[in-house]
């Protein structure tokens, strides 16, 4: 097989357009958590929380000369919890139905009017919010339901596009979007808060993510075979290295599927990598502000340095991967499971470090920014593992491992405060462990379960072969 150039390549074209759609995805997703800060009337939701006393304050200058014009919802820290809940409710919906549709109408539509539609939500979102709490939670739980096809409709596409040697690459590319998201708007949510209003963090993001819609329709095509500008050379060179990857046959194998035990290994390290990601993405603010008595909504740039650091990692650890399986002929079944384990051994530890390293605030960062950093290695390992064992069937695997990794989302935060009462650096540590140890169980689960081979339940006429 002779490799195609990447630049200017049809598969490397969609593969930025996703990047730039995750991107608006996860900054329609977590701009609400920092809009909320502004949306709550100041003194509703002080009342439930306790600081602990062990660690000095942090002298911060306290300076409020900044837009007031928002309007101020009287809403107490439960109703907060629902509200920033409900995406989860949606989201876990859709994942499965998203990945068996992406397989029958094509990804392409699926994922571009998942984000068109979450946009549109996200733009009438100001307008629940007047309505009332219900609408709000309403409009979010749709968002969620938009959002939730959007990952298993991007794995369907990969499984026509990704040539199998790529594929690390081209999906780290895409996915690294979405940590990009995450470190552009939480600090960008907060400036337009601070400088304009609100009601612009939903209009600025929703109105984006329409035009985002535009480009997406009009450059991306569902297979190589329907693309109207690819390269004659480019679109041989794909079709040649997926031709027996792929299963012609248009029923589902459900039985052969949900008995797969390396479909399982995919499902246990999911949910236990994003026990720990949920865990931090929704507690982190409360542990610097309770415990370290540092508030990072202030510092807007802390709290995004950890995703940063992420995205390097998924961006760098894609390339190695694919380096070290075409240049270096490591088996595919190795790398996953390596970076698996490095991408979920090295956040156990340095997260379980941070919850002893007593009110040192500057290494608390730095071991949480390592910790998921290191997480990053696994966009190579279980994460584009779908596409190994079964390409034909990728969008549907995902949705079913998503389904499961989901739950961490809607119970870790919920477990995690029931644990930290007090705000004791002692209950803490219980919550640090708690998470240090599912992804220590899920990291060697997969390693001893994974495997990258095509299996036999994926391809049609059920014939062996080897990659």
């Amino acid at each position: 097989l002779v490799s195609v150039p990447a630049c200017c390549s049809a598969r490397y074209n969609l593969a930025l357009l996703a990047c730039l759609g995750f991107f608006l995805l996860y900054a329609l997703r977590v701009n609400l958590s920092v809009a909320l800060v502004d949306m709550v009337e100041p003194n509703t939701s002080l009342a439930k929380n306790v600081t602990s006393n062990v660690c000095p304050e942090h002298s911060s200058t306290i300076n409020v000369p900044r837009n007031t014009t928002g309007e101020k919802y009287s809403w107490d820290a439960d109703t907060q919890g629902w509200i920033l809940g409900s995406f989860f409710y949606g989201y876990i919906i859709t994942q499965i139905p998203g990945g068996y549709l992406a397989s029958k109408i094509g990804g392409k539509l699926l994922l571009g009017f998942g984000i068109f539609g979450t946009s549109v939500f996200t733009l009438l979102t100001p307008l629940a919010a007047n309505l009332g709490v219900g609408y709000l939670i309403a409009v979010r739980a749709l968002e969620g339901l938009g959002e939730g096809v959007t990952f298993p409709a991007m794995h369907s596409m990969w499984s026509s596009w990704a040539p199998p040697l790529e594929r690390s690459k081209l999906l780290s590319i895409s996915y690294a979007g979405a940590q990009l998201g995450t470190v552009v708007s939480l600090p960008l949510s907060g400036l337009i808060c601070y400088y304009m209003n609100w009601v612009y963090v939903f209009y600025i993001f929703g109105a984006l993510g329409v035009l985002w819609w535009f480009f997406w329709m009009g450059f991306v095509s569902d297979t190589p075979e329907t693309h109207r500008s690819i390269s004659h050379a480019e679109r041989e060179y794909i079709l040649s290295s997926l031709k027996d990857q792929l299963s012609t046959q248009k029923s589902v194998p459900w039985r052969p599927m949900l008995k797969s035990l390396p479909l399982w290994a995919i499902v246990v390290a999911h949910f236990s990598y994003n026990w720990t990601f949920y865990t931090l993405l929704t507690l982190l603010p409360t542990y610097m502000k309770e415990i370290l008595r540092f508030d990072a909504q202030e510092n807007g740039f802390l709290s995004a340095l950890p995703y940063f650091g992420c995205w390097l990692c998924i961006i760098l650890s894609g390339q190695i991967a694919d380096y070290l399986r075409e240049k270096q002929n490591f088996s595919t079944v190795c790398v996953r499971k390596c970076f698996t384990l490095i991408g979920m051994i090295g956040p156990a530890v340095f997260l379980v470090a941070a919850g002893f390293i007593g009110c040192n605030y500057a290494l608390a960062v730095a071991f949480v920014t390592i910790s998921t950093t290191l997480g990053g290695f696994c966009t190579s390992g279980y994460s584009i593992n779908h596409l190994d064992i079964a390409p034909s069937y990728a969008g549907i695997l995902l949705g079913i491992t998503n389904s499961f990794a989901t739950i961490p989302g809607m119970v870790g935060p919920v477990i995690a405060k029931n644990l930290t009462h007090n705000n004791t650096v002692g209950e803490w540590q219980t919550v640090f462990y708690i998470a240090a140890s599912i992804n220590l169980f899920g990291a060697i689960f997969f390693a001893l379960f994974a495997s990258g081979e095509v299996q036999d339940w994926a391809v049609s006429g059920y014939h062996l072969h080897r990659n």
